[in-house]
């Protein structure tokens, strides 16, 4: 670290700090070589274009050779990072960052509160509820308590209208594939009905409390929603409603059990459209269309059973809100309640009578409310962070949401709609020092000239001579907004003297649906641009050096570093890439991969084939390049990015690359593409991370600095 900065005098870090070792990063790396892979080229001819993949066969997850291999590859990489000096003291840290009180907004049921809750020495969430605003919190679903098999958590998914009865979901490991639970809450006991496993939406319970309502994915099929009647076979469920393949469906209740509305969304996140349905689940009678044949999305929310509020970017990129009432529900009957602005609504919460719009004004969260009519009513305090996790009922008062930034731990608030006022609900103890560290925004050019905003946290203070150790991460895609939150990794990050940066880049949401496309299909290289812009400005402006620069993404962002670092190799020292798409010209062929082409594309049409083919991370290796250190990351219970990615490229970089820095490859089998489901995997994880990058950038692993 620069001379200027001193070891902290609190935490600790100062306990350890003089212990801290800097650990040149290439003496090291030379003593370690990788497992060798067999190549076997097996050429494929698309589109007229010879394409030759020497790894195909690391495509087969079961086969003997493959798995012999990922115990090859997970052996070399235990050898590097468990020896790492330093290595325990970071992990102490994160441990004490991570293990901490974390609450989730409640559902509101009359006088009960339902809600999930980890307490500081808890691995797992458990569900709560607490009876009465102030009463006490009994844990009734506590997935180490009960006799499940296995590595298990639970995530609640429904409560019904009288607070009796709750569903929620039982997950494995680290599948997406969950097996749906019911808990009598009077009685106090679990219900003998089991959904078995699969992917699954929109569980709500009848009033009468006697079945449910829930959607199934099938990645081969699309969504099936079906009624299942407790006590009965759920293979005999009743299906009202089918969808074709690539299509989400969900289904919700009106309060009083009276209307069903269902949303029917194509791709990932709904990005090719969304039409909505609404029908009398006590007749049989068939959905009645409201919106079908957009190519926009709409977001909609009961008031009473007869009227519905929506958000929609229907001929409003930036997003209006409108009124249905549901005796003549089509569009040319709708009524406007909030216009399009220069802001992107990002939400809204129709509660105590009112509507509750959140809107993002360049990046940052403003909350207005309004009356039913549109009338304007007041504006709520605006600051850089993120509202999350809202709760709310449209005839109750109380309305629930989370808030946290880079810089300020996680607090569920409670917000009175009728008398304008606020108070924590719920919070948790924190030894981060938030005082100690800012958060700012600031705007940066891209290749093509477009103005990109990011934040950045660190230390308040610090210098900007190039030599800041600095992470930079980032998502761009499916019209998802990155918005500040706390996590252990950015406050870990920071306390080490370091700089945590976040671009807002385009494929987003943060400025509507133009910005979101123009990330997206043919535009997706703009995305990347504005990462390597990001790059380049923090370089520039004295913030970090390439020599000092990591960077890091999981998922979509795990193809946005992928990208990154394949284009652009001299700009960063080391990179994360987790859970990633990598193989851009057959991604589509595995798992539910296919609701990811609205946003993507595929490489079977031949336009989209081109520009895929052009930034495909897979197929842009160049042997003898230097590139930076990586560190991949994936697991066998990913069913939602297929592993293989992270495999092949592993295997192709550790043959190409020239530079003499090490690839990894983190694979762990139970690890899903969640990874933040256990407290002890999520230390693991981090500390993995954090390891291999301080190295990479030639930090010390144990000592805060200021």
């Amino acid at each position: 670290m620069p001379s200027s900065h001193s070891p902290a005098s609190r935490g600790l870090w100062s306990l350890c700090g003089l212990l801290a070792v800097v650990v040149p990063a290439a003496p090291l790396a030379a003593q370690q070589k990788p497992p060798e892979t067999r190549q076997e080229p097996v050429t494929d001819v698309i589109h007229g274009v010879e394409i030759v993949d020497a790894y195909r066969w690391l495509e087969d997850q079961q086969s003997p050779e493959t798995r012999a291999w990922i115990d090859a590859q997970s052996q070399y990489t235990r050898s590097i990072l468990d020896h790492l000096p330093g290595r325990e003291t970071l992990r102490a840290r994160i441990a004490e960052l991570v293990q901490v009180d974390q609450i989730h907004a409640p559902t509101m049921r009359g006088n009960r509160y339902f809600f999930m809750r980890r307490t500081a020495g808890q691995d797992v969430a458990v569900i709560y509820m607490r009876e009465g605003h102030a009463g006490r919190d009994v844990a009734i679903i506590d997935p180490q308590a009960m006799q499940f098999e296995g590595e298990v958590s639970v995530t609640l998914m429904a409560v019904s209208g009288g607070g009796t009865l709750i569903a929620f979901a039982v997950r494995r490991g680290g599948d997406d594939q969950t097996t749906i639970r019911f808990y009598d809450v009077d009685q106090r006991r679990l219900l003998d009905d089991a959904l078995p496993p699969g992917y699954y939406f929109g569980i709500t319970v009848t009033s009468d409390d006697r079945g449910c309502y829930y959607s199934r994915f099938i990645p081969t099929m699309g969504s099936r929603i079906r009624y299942h009647e407790f006590g009965a076979d759920p293979a005999l469920d009743r299906e009202i409603f089918a969808t074709d393949v690539g299509v989400f469906a969900s289904g919700r209740l009106s309060s009083d059990g009276r209307r069903l509305l269902i949303t029917a969304g194509r791709g990932a996140l709904g990005v090719g459209g969304n039409e909505l349905y609404v029908m009398d689940p006590r007749a049989d009678s068939q959905p009645l269309p409201i919106t079908t044949g957009f190519l926009a999305r709409f977001f909609a929310h009961f008031t009473d059973s007869d009227h519905l509020v929506l958000r929609t970017d229907y001929e409003a990129p930036r997003y209006r809100v409108m009124l249905v009432d549901l005796a003549t529900p089509t569009m040319e009957h709708w009524t406007e309640i909030v216009p399009e602005g220069e802001a992107v609504i990002q939400a809204i919460v129709p509660a105590g009578g009112k509507v509750l719009v959140v809107r993002l004004v360049n990046v940052v969260p403003r909350v207005s409310v309004y009356e039913i009519d549109g009338t304007h009513v007041r504006d709520l305090e605006q600051r850089i962070g993120s509202i999350y996790d809202a709760s709310w009922d449209w005839d109750s008062d109380e309305v629930f949401s989370g808030f946290y930034s880079y810089n300020v731990p996680p607090t569920i608030y409670r917000y009175s709609v009728a008398r304008d006022s606020q108070e924590v609900w719920a919070g948790s103890e924190h030894s981060f020092e938030s005082d100690l560290y800012q958060v700012q925004q600031v705007w940066y050019q891209s290749k093509d000239g477009t103005s990109v905003p990011m934040f950045i946290m660190h230390r308040k203070g610090i210098e900007l001579d190039g030599t800041n150790p600095t992470y930079l991460t980032g998502y761009g895609g499916f019209g998802a907004n990155d918005m500040p939150g706390f996590s252990a990794l950015a406050a870990a990050w920071a306390e080490l003297g370091g700089v945590y940066a976040v671009p807002n880049l385009r494929g987003g949401g943060e400025f509507g649906e133009a910005w979101h496309e123009a990330g997206m299909l043919a535009n997706k290289q703009n995305v990347f641009d504005d990462f390597i812009a990001a790059a380049e400005w923090l370089i520039a402006n004295g913030y970090t050096s390439p020599a000092k620069l990591a960077i890091g993404g999981s998922s979509n962002g795990g193809l946005l570093v992928g990208a990154a670092m394949t284009q652009r190799p001299d700009l960063f020292r080391a990179v994360y890439c987790s859970v990633p798409l990598l193989d851009m010209i057959r991604y589509h062929q595995f798992l539910v991969a296919p609701i990811y082409v609205p946003e993507l594309g595929s490489s079977d049409d031949p336009d989209q084939f081109s520009y895929l083919l052009k930034y495909s991370p897979y197929h842009n290796v160049k042997a003898g390049t230097e590139y930076p250190a990586v560190m991949f990351e994936t697991g066998d219970s990913d069913t939602r990015i297929a592993p293989l990615h992270a495999r092949k490229m592993t295997a192709l970089m550790q043959t190409a690359t020239a530079s003499g820095r090490p690839v990894v490859l983190r694979y762990d089998t139970g690890r899903g593409h969640v990874a933040d489901l256990f407290t002890t995997k999520t230390i693991d994880d981090l500390t993995a991370r954090l390891s291999f990058l301080l190295w990479q950038l030639g930090e010390p692993l144990g000592a805060a600095n200021q």
